[in-house]
């Protein structure tokens, strides 16, 4: 999960907005369209960031097909402090927190 984590966050395109979701369903869980009003981020750009998510068990969905809550997996959880610490060095913290 580790690996998974660093090639999320720091190893491609998007990184930022990976955790940023990731720091929002932490928050409470949310469909996509809560999360790309929250994030101020376009619809589809949150889609395929789940889409990645899911496809390494970080985030799991709930409910049909319209309303598709997404939530952090036991898997994530097991591992959350590998993703606090890469954000902390990748410098990539909560911002909604300094809000």
């Amino acid at each position: 999960m580790e690996q998974a984590l660093w090639y999320l966050l720091a190893g491609t395109r998007g990184g930022e907005n990976r955790a940023r979701i990731i720091h929002s369903l932490d928050e409470k869980p949310r469909n996509a369209n809560r999360l790309s009003e929250s994030l101020d981020l376009d619809y589809k750009t949150v889609r395929h960031h789940i889409d990645m998510l899911q496809d390494y068990d970080i985030v799991e969905s709930g409910g049909n097909d319209y309303g598709e809550m997404y939530f952090l997996t036991t898997r994530f959880e097991d591992h959350r402090e590998s993703f606090e610490e890469i954000t902390s060095e990748l410098n990539l913290e909560n911002d909604e927190e300094e809000s």
